[in-house]
């Protein structure tokens, strides 16, 4: 608020309302500003109608039908010379008074005023202003009142029905408005608000919400400003009082209470969050939070952020005392118990191109963050990277580690990856202008119950890129790389494809490849179509991969985005060997505000040897199941993507993905369907069948009021995964709420329902309420 109240630190700006009409007789030098080329024109005035008139002795915050722009008055350049005039000017010689009528004018150091009449006592000092005043300082702010008094010693004045129209659109209003000699300013019945006074057809609304107050005090010794009386309305009704509300007189955030959050749910009951911001320097600040609870204990949250000449970073952690339900057990088996979570984040820009980067997250049990509705993250990852980009290199040395919080995974079989060293060079090729890239990497993978693995290869590959005559798109690709592992612990690794031979292990991996793309383009149905076939041809010796550790290349399933890969497996540590023919088409066709893009491929192995593909990956057999994408684009109100994968022989769908956006930005609705439909019935593989729905939306009604809501709902069997316990219709969570929002106000309630148990995290009902008051800053 105070930034809005008083834009500026400098004395300038905070007292040149109640100093600025006298400026225009005053003698006094002044500090000298240009006066900007251009006034800016204030919002357009509007009448005020019968039904919203404001009630005598209220402040009004509407803007009155005055103009501030200066059009007759002169400009003038120099500190003790007055712009000036009126339709009549008299001068009473025996009172020694200065009276000016009729659409007067005045600037003076880049400050410009009119009123309808300004009257100067030469004698007593008094200069009043009368009358429609408006005055208009160098930043852009205006205020307006019906009459203003100012002595001309600068001390003191009054102003009667005073609104300030800030440049940025708060406004202030206030009843009356005192000056005294000692600088304070004293605004009596007061109102505050960012939020704009007149709808979208230019009639006068009440704002949505605006700050009341009895009294406000701005002490200029303390350069602080206080309040009496003071309370947040919304829609005109008075719901949030504000005891004690003071802040800074300046542009910088001070100390004070936020926004209270609300919420109500079956495991802790009623909540309520009270945030204070504590403001510790410029660039340093920390929000402590207590979490108030009917059915726990208080939780303490606190967040401490910094800003440094080199980068940022932040700090946030929760801690309490209370009970913790295991995992598998009965709530009567329950224990009190220390329950926090940390995490943190930053990156540092050293130099133009070294940087530093962390995040780190752990909690200290795995049902603290569901509980508490934190995040419904399972797994916590903490990382950091040391980072050199040049203009054809790049290294990287970094490391992570993973906190599960999963039901049923060890913490000990968790991998801690330190250090990951990359390093990469990039090289023209001088004899045929293809480009050269260099490679280096090294990984130390560690866990504390389970194996460990150590890698280190380096390689070299050359791509060459050619058009030819036909307007075909031609790549050629080679690379070499020579990797070597050592690993022990393996028979702790409980699926054997992934364990590897212990000890030192060595292999070489070479690789050729040809792609060609042969684009046909064309006129259709009042568009452009574009139908591209692609062919690639990949060949590669026999590799040895069995006895290698598998710790990246996990979880594989065939997809439209590694069809045409080289290496076809994620990660380093398996390679795709023997020779191949890849082939499938691109057709894209697009119109103005609509485009249709689809991908379809198929590979066939020329080698009948065994793969390392397991059964149901799509890759089985010589012959590739068949993969495709297609999206669909209408302007901004539709997105469909479909990806699919259908068996070989069968044609039956192994997996269908769709996702679709649907609508705008206030009415919408997301959709989306996955199905991986793999016939794995074998526990030896990390992807096994699923199915699941997603359904999202919001309907706006009204004016500035919507309905939102979202499901997700588990339709996997266990005929479909025999680890499966739900019966192929299992909701998984699902939330409906209420919002209103508009350009300075956010109010939101929602209900949440969670269908599954996890320790402490109980199913059940929950309800937030949220209030969010743009514009308003402490």
């Amino acid at each position: 608020m105070s930034w809005a109240l008083f834009p500026r630190a400098t004395g300038k700006r905070r007292l040149w309302l109640a100093t600025a009409s006298l400026l225009a007789f005053a003698a006094s030098p002044a500090v000298a500003q240009d006066a900007p080329e251009e006034q800016v024109v204030p919002p357009p005035a509007v009448p005020t109608l019968p039904d919203d008139s404001v009630p005598p002795g209220e402040p009004d915050l509407q803007t009155p039908d005055v103009s501030p722009v200066i059009t007759d008055a002169p400009k003038v350049a120099a500190e003790d010379q007055v712009g000036f005039a009126a339709d009549n000017l008299h001068y009473d010689s025996d009172s020694d008074v200065v009276i000016a009528e009729g659409n007067v004018e005045m600037n003076r150091d880049a400050i410009s005023m009119r009123a309808d009449k300004v009257t100067w006592d030469r004698r007593s000092g008094q200069v009043v202003a009368e009358g429609d005043v408006a005055i208009r300082n160098p930043e852009g702010d205006t205020a307006y009142g019906d009459r203003i008094e100012l002595t001309d010693s600068l001390h003191d004045g009054v102003v009667e029905d005073l609104l300030v129209v800030l440049e940025n659109g708060s406004r202030l209003a206030a009843v009356r408005g005192t000056r005294f000699d000692n600088g304070n300013i004293e605004l009596e019945n007061a109102a505050y608000t960012p939020c704009p006074v007149v709808d979208e057809a230019g009639c006068p609304k009440k704002p949505s919400w605006q700050i009341r107050a009895v009294r406000v005090l701005y002490d200029r010794a303390k350069n602080k400003v206080k309040y009496k009386g003071a309370r947040v309305e919304v829609f005109g009704l008075p719901l949030i009082p504000l005891p004690g509300l003071s802040h800074p007189a300046t542009s910088e955030a001070g100390s004070g209470l936020l926004v209270p959050n609300v919420r109500l749910d079956r495991t802790n009951g009623f909540e309520i969050a009270v945030p204070y911001y504590l403001r510790l320097a410029p660039n340093r600040d920390m929000t402590i939070t207590p979490h108030l609870y009917t059915d726990a204990a208080p939780m303490l949250e606190g967040e401490f952020r910094a800003l440094t000449d080199f980068g940022s970073f932040r700090i946030n952690g929760y801690a309490t005392y209370s009970s913790v339900v295991p995992l598998v057990g009965t709530p009567t088996t329950s224990t009190n118990e220390f329950r926090g979570y940390l995490e943190s984040a930053g990156k540092f820009q050293i130099d133009p191109q070294w940087s530093v980067s962390y995040s780190g997250r752990i909690a200290t049990d795995r049902t603290f963050m569901r509980r508490y509705d934190i995040s419904r993250d399972d797994r916590l990852r903490s990382t950091f990277e040391v980072e050199r980009i040049g203009g054809q290199s790049y290294l990287s040395i970094a490391g992570w580690a993973t906190q599960t919080l999963r039901f049923n995974d060890e913490q000990g079989q968790q991998p801690i990856a330190l250090p990951i060293i990359d390093f990469r060079q990039r090289l023209d090729d001088p004899w045929l202008g293809g480009q050269f890239e260099l490679q280096l990497n090294t990984v130390a993978i560690g866990r504390t119950a389970g194996q460990d693995t150590q890698r280190a290869f380096a390689g070299a590959r050359w791509d060459l890129r050619r058009l030819t005559g036909l307007g075909q798109e031609v790549t050629l690709t080679a690379m070499v790389r020579g990797d070597v592992y050592h690993s022990d612990e393996n028979l702790l690794t409980a699926i054997p494809g992934y364990r590897g031979a212990s000890g030192w292990q060595a292999r070489g991996i070479a690789a050729v490849a040809a792609d060609m793309r042969w684009p046909f383009i064309g006129e259709f149905l009042g568009g452009t179509q574009t139908l591209t076939p692609r062919v690639q041809i990949v060949a590669t010796p026999p590799i040895e991969n069995l006895d290698i550790p598998n710790e990246d290349a996990r979880a594989f399933d065939l997809e439209d985005s590694n069809l045409f890969a080289i290496n076809r497996f994620n990660g380093y540590d398996r390679f795709e060997d023997g020779a191949r023919v890849t082939y499938g088409f691109e057709w894209n066709y697009s119109r103005p505000g609509f485009n249709i893009s689809t991908v379809v491929g198929q590979s066939y192995r020329l080698s009948s040897k065994p793969t390392l593909f397991p059964d149901g990956t799509g890759l089985t057999d010589r012959t590739s199941d068949i993969v495709g994408r297609t999206t669909v684009a209408y302007r901004d109100f539709l997105r469909l993507t479909h990806r699919f994968r259908l068996d070989k022989d069968s044609l039956a769908v192994r997996r269908n993905e769709f996702d679709a956006t649907i609508g705008g930005r206030s009415t919408y609705a997301v959709l989306g369907y996955s199905r991986l439909n793999r016939d794995i019935v074998s526990v030896a593989e990390d992807l096994q069948d699923r199915e699941e729905v997603r359904a999202g939306g919001r309907v706006a009604f009204a004016r500035n009021w919507s309905i939102f809501g979202s499901a997700i709902v588990d339709l996997t069997s266990a005929k479909e995964d025999p680890l499966s316990t739900g019966d192929g219709f299992e909701p998984i969570r699902h939330r409906l709420g209420l919002a209103y929002d508009d350009d300075c106000l956010s109010i939101a309630l929602t209900w949440r329902r969670d269908y599954i148990d996890t320790g402490d995290a109980r199913r059940g009902n929950s309800f937030s309420f949220r209030v969010a008051f743009r514009n308003l800053g402490f």
